[in-house]
Parts: C-alpha cells; sequence; structure tokens
C-alpha cells in the first residue's frame, strides 16, 4: 500500500489496523506502520540505481572531514594541518588523501565524508514519491530512517574505497615514475671504485671493486672522532688507489658523509690524485641489500658493512644493476608506499623494473643472476642457470651460445636474446640490440655497399646510401635495424654528472635563507620534489616554487635523480624541514601564465564600458 502510492477503498490508517496481530508481534497500527516504513528503507538500501545516484552525489557535492582523535598522540605533529581539515571529495589530491588514512591508521585522526542530509533525503524524495496521499508522510519518514540509518555510512564506504583505490594508482604511478628515473640514473661506467659508508664512532668501511664490480678487497679508517686518526685514514686511502688504480670514491650519503667527502677531498687535494673524482652516493637500501639472501650468496664470508660498502660502489658504476638486487620499496623513492595495495605495487614495480632492463640491455658475461631475471624470456631459474654455466664454461663468445644453456629452448631464445650483449664476441652484432634473426637483412645491407658488418657498424653514415628496396624486410624491422646501426650499443641512460654541494655546508645548523646550493633529486610527489643538498635531511621544493609558470604535476619540471639548484626559503631545525626554491633562481616570464580556470577579472571601469558598448548596439 505505502510503496505503491496508489489511492485505495480504505485509508492507510484502516489498512495498517487490520494488520494488528499480537501473536506475530504487530501490537497496533503504529507498529504495523513502523514496520511498513523499515522494510521501505530496506528496498530503498538495496535499489542499485538509487545508490549509483546517491555515490554520484556524494563523490560531487561530498566533503571529505578530518579531525584530531580525542585520545590522538601527535608529538611531532605530522598531522597537524589535517586536525580541523575539510575538502571537497572530488578535488582532493592523492597524497593528502593518503595522508589522511596514514594519520587514521596511527590513531591520531579520524576521518567521515560529510554530505547535506537535506541533498540526499530530497535526491530520494524526487525519485520515490509518484503522487501525494496519506502515505506520503510515511514514505518521507521510512527515507529520512533509510538515509540516516542506512545508506549514507555504506555510500561512505563505498567512496572511501573509490578515494582509496584513486590514491593508490596514483602513489603507484609515482612510485613508477620515480623508480624507473633512478632506475635509469646515469652510469658512472666501467672504471675501479673505493667505496667509504662513512661512519663516527665505528669507523669508515672501504671496499674497492674492479671496472667490472669484482670485490677486491675492504678495510676500516678512523678520519672522525674519537680517533681523528687523519694520516693512517690518508695511508690507507693512498694504499689502495694505487694498488687497484682506482679511479674514483663513492661516499655513502648517510651520517658523517659531508664529513668523510671533505676529508676526502683534501686528501685528493694533498696528494696530486687529480685524477681521481670523489662523489656523494645516494646508499638507500644498501643496508637493505647487506642483509639479503642476494649478498649472502655473494659474500657468504664478508660483514653486513663491507657489503654495503660494496654496493655503494657498484651503485656508482651501475645504478640499474646493483638497484634491481634491492627491494623497490627500501629504495626510497615511494609516496606513502606502504600505504598501497601491495600486490598492486609490487606487480606494477617489477614491470618498471623489467622495461628498464630490456630498455638498456644486459652483458651476457658480466650480468648477475639478479640482473638477468628481469630480461624478457627468462626467469630466476634459467637466470640462474645461465650464472652456472659461464662459471663452469667461461664466457660467452656469442648469443647462439646462449641455447647450451639447459632450460634456453628457442623460444625463450628468440624473447631474450636482443635484449643481451656481448663485447668483443664472435660476431659483431652480438654487442648491438639488433637481434639475430635480423643478421642476414644486416649482413644484405653491407654487401649492397661493399662493406664487411664490422665496417658497417664503423661507418654509420653508410646507412643514408641503403636501397631499402632490395631487403627483405618490412619496414618497422628495417626502420629499427637503422635506428640500431645509426647508434650501435647506444645507452639510453643520459651521461654521469654529480652534485656539487658547498664546502661549508654540512648540516642543517649550517643552512640559512637565501642560500643557493646545488642538489639531487630523490624523489617526486604530486606536491613537490625532496632534493639532497648534503646535509643529511633531504629539502622540499613544494609544487608552487617549482617553475615561474603554472605546474599541475611536478612531473613536468624535475625527475628523481635530477641535478638541480635551489635557493633556501626556510630552515625549522626541531622538525627538521628545508623549504627550497626553483622559482627564485629564475627570471620572471615574459608572459606570466595563470592558473587554469583563474579567469583575469576586468575592472570596474571596463565592465561598464563593455556595458555600455552593449546598450549602444540596441
Amino acid at each position: 500500500y505505502m510503496w505503491r502510492q496508489e489511492p485505495a477503498a480504505i485509508s492507510l490508517a484502516e489498512f495498517a489496523a487490520s494488520l494488528v496481530d499480537k501473536e506475530k508481534g504487530v501490537a497496533g497500527a503504529e507498529a504495523a506502520l513502523e514496520g511498513a516504513r523499515h522494510i521501505v528503507a530496506e528496498i530503498l538500501n538495496e535499489d542499485a540505481s538509487l545508490r549509483k545516484g546517491l555515490r554520484q552525489i556524494m563523490f560531487d557535492e561530498g566533503i571529505v572531514v578530518s579531525r584530531k582523535s580525542d585520545d590522538a598522540v601527535d608529538e611531532q605533529e605530522k598531522f597537524k594541518m589535517y586536525y580541523e581539515y575539510r575538502e571537497p571529495v572530488r578535488g582532493i589530491p592523492s597524497h593528502r588523501m593518503l595522508a589522511i588514512r596514514r594519520g587514521e591508521t596511527a590513531n591520531v585522526l579520524y576521518f567521515t565524508i560529510e554530505l547535506e542530509a537535506e541533498r540526499a533525503i530530497g535526491y530520494l524524495k524526487g525519485r520515490v514519491h509518484k503522487q501525494p496521499g496519506d502515505w506520503t508522510p510515511h514514505l518521507d519518514l521510512a527515507i529520512e530512517d533509510a538515509w540516516k540509518r542506512l545508506l549514507n555510512n555504506s555510500i561512505q564506504t563505498e567512496i572511501r574505497l573509490e578515494l582509496k583505490q584513486r590514491s593508490d594508482a596514483e602513489a603507484i604511478r609515482v612510485f613508477r615514475e620515480n623508480l624507473e628515473n633512478l632506475l635509469l640514473a646515469p652510469p658512472a661506467g666501467q672504471l675501479a671504485v673505493l667505496a667509504i659508508d662513512p661512519g663516527i664512532r665505528t669507523g669508515c668501511k672501504i671496499a674497492v671493486v674492479d671496472e667490472t664490480g669484482k670485490f677486491l678487497e675492504h678495510g676500516v679508517i678512523y678520519p672522525h672522532q674519537p680517533k681523528n686518526d687523519t694520516t693512517g685514514a690518508a695511508r690507507t686511502l693512498h694504499a689502495l688507489i694505487v694498488r687497484h688504480h682506482v679511479k674514483a670514491i663513492a661516499i655513502g650519503n648517510g651520517t658523517a658523509s659531508r664529513e668523510t667527502d671533505a676529508f676526502v677531498r683534501e686528501f685528493l687535494q694533498q696528494h696530486g690524485l687529480n685524477k681521481v673524482f670523489s662523489v656523494i652516493v645516494n646508499e638507500s637500501g644498501a643496508s637493505v641489500y647487506s642483509a639479503s639472501g642476494i649478498a649472502r650468496q655473494e659474500f657468504p664470508d664478508l660483514d653486513l658493512t663491507v657489503r654495503g660498502a660494496i654496493s655503494i660502489a657498484r651503485r656508482l658504476q651501475d645504478p640499474l644493476s646493483e638497484l634491481v638486487k634491492i627491494d623497490p620499496k627500501s629504495i626510497g623513492v615511494g609516496q606513502y608506499q606502504h600505504d598501497v595495495d601491495q600486490r598492486q605495487l609490487q606487480c606494477s614495480l617489477e614491470t618498471v623494473i623489467e622495461s628498464c632492463v630490456n630498455r638498456v640491455g644486459v652483458d651476457l658475461n658480466t650480468a648477475s643472476w639478479a640482473l638477468l631475471r628481469y630480461v624478457a624470456g627468462i626467469n630466476e631459474r634459467t637466470a640462474r642457470k645461465i650464472v652456472e654455466y659461464r662459471n663452469d664454461n667461461g664466457m660467452f663468445r656469442s648469443r647462439v651460445q646462449l641455447t647450451a644453456v639447459p632450460g634456453i629452448g628457442p623460444k625463450t631464445f628468440e624473447q631474450a636474446a636482443g635484449f643481451l650483449r656481448i663485447r668483443d664476441g664472435d660476431h659483431p652484432l652480438d654487442m648491438t640490440a639488433v637481434h639475430p634473426e635480423s643478421y642476414a637483412i644486416v649482413g644484405q645491407m653491407a654487401a649492397s655497399l661493399g662493406m664487411t658488418i664490422e665496417e658497417l657498424i664503423r661507418n654509420p653514415g653508410a646507412l643514408e646510401r641503403v636501397n631499402r628496396s632490395e631487403l627483405s624486410a618490412d619496414v618497422y624491422t628495417l626502420n629499427d635495424i637503422l635506428e640500431e646501426l645509426r647508434k650501435p650499443s647506444r645507452d639510453p641512460r643520459e651521461q654521469f654528472v654529480a652534485p656539487k654541494f658547498r664546502e661549508e655546508v654540512r648540516e642543517i645548523a649550517d643552512l640559512k635563507p637565501g642560500m643557493v646550493m646545488e642538489g639531487a633529486v630523490t624523489n617526486v610527489t604530486r606536491f613537490g620534489a625532496f632534493v639532497d643538498i648534503g646535509v643529511h635531511h633531504d629539502g622540499l621544493v613544494h609544487v608552487s616554487e617549482l617553475s615561474n609558470r603554472f605546474v599541475q604535476d611536478p612531473r613536468e619540471v624535475v625527475r628523481a635523480g635530477q641535478i638541480v639548484k635551489v635557493q633556501v626559503l626556510s630552515v625549522d631545525p626541531k622538525t627538521k624541514r628545508i623549504a627550497l626554491s626553483m622559482k627564485a633562481l629564475q627570471a620572471p616570464p615574459a608572459n606570466p601564465q595563470r592558473r587554469p580556470g583563474n579567469k583575469p577579472q576586468p575592472t570596474l571601469d571596463a565592465s561598464l564600458a563593455a556595458l555600455s558598448d552593449r546598450w549602444k548596439t540596441r
């Protein structure tokens, strides 16, 4: 009766009275009406169409409201800005949503999604009411009950889930791009490196690796307090540099890194070692690697600290080859990485690693199994088999030799061969990205030009004389081959450049507003970029300080690993917060860009003139 909303011979009150049955728990007409209202409320709650409409309204007009919990403990006031915070659901960015969720997990905050009850109830009334009658007041009560008791909380839950999925997806995308930039960071190349893992009380751990990353020797020096043995430290460094023909010194950016850097620079100058350069290297994840199963397999007899120093040295030589051994979540380039869907995150990060490894290519004779496992077609098992075969039979001389490895069949070879490199092998194309199945085409090119393949590789300018119509290959394959032969064995990564930190600035206390610093971008988020300026704590360049033009996304301007110049805006030694600006060092734009949506407002005189002109035309 109530739901049909159709006039009947008897009134709603009379119909309700006819349903009284004390044995069934219906004590009176009012109880019957109350029961009917509850049934209507349940019908509304289960109506998919109504829920969809309410969900859209809450998404469009709802407000995320966060407040401080009554029993909150937030000594460092990490979540202070969210103690009383409101922002529209539709516009809240992922990093703020993630911060609120983290505060809720830490029992510091609680948040709700608020929507004016009148708006939701009005929508329901518009969808439910067909015509007025004595049922109308009861339907209104049922609608109000459905919203307050059932729909509000459940729709909130759905919106919270949608916000989580949206912020998770954005955080994972940010993590992916940061990781990609870090993995593709410029390598210093094949040179002997002496790495120093700085320390004060326990000394600085040293490890030396050769041009291929092979571990040679380790030791400890004590150039800092309390021993201050700079003479002994200099003697040890000099002996190692001479003995192993060291070309670079890599210093981990942890505790005492700036003090160690200053000592090393002075040492190099005093000993006239101007052909040896030193650089501070991001050591994030090195300690995780040193305690990992991979590190134990590589160096079972070495201490964790020595393994960490070896990782620092290799990271300077080739960041990609070393970082693939470390769980990406330990590298420190994620945005709230521990708060997002871990399975989705892991899958996404593995895809990025595979993409980077295959884009750069892998040296079949020097790569570890940890790197080989990311090559297309190769898994951990076959990667280990390749290394075992190499250890037992010596260096690979050709790509075809890979088929002799147990577990490498024709299909695996077809997938992997183009991404594997062999330097100084039997076939000159084995050092390029040209797939073995295309070697015959390159042979045709060389023959048509009266050259050998080796001569063609050494003279890429000759490729312009190739007559494509004579070659038995489709246009896409030819384009790929020609592109590779123009720059054979090219590395897509940029040339290595180290940031130059200011000598007189080593701690936060040394920073002063107005200082101009050089640093390396360590992390890029939706709200800005973190930059290592050599004081053990990264500074933040807020998105509004990245450029003198409007920036929608920080990744338009900076990327992880990039060397940038910044100006110090403010320093808070208590909270270790450093505000930086790149915009302050840029010239004002000739034509300033306005934020999209903020249209310039006409002056009063201009508005009156426009109105006057409009009336004149009538």
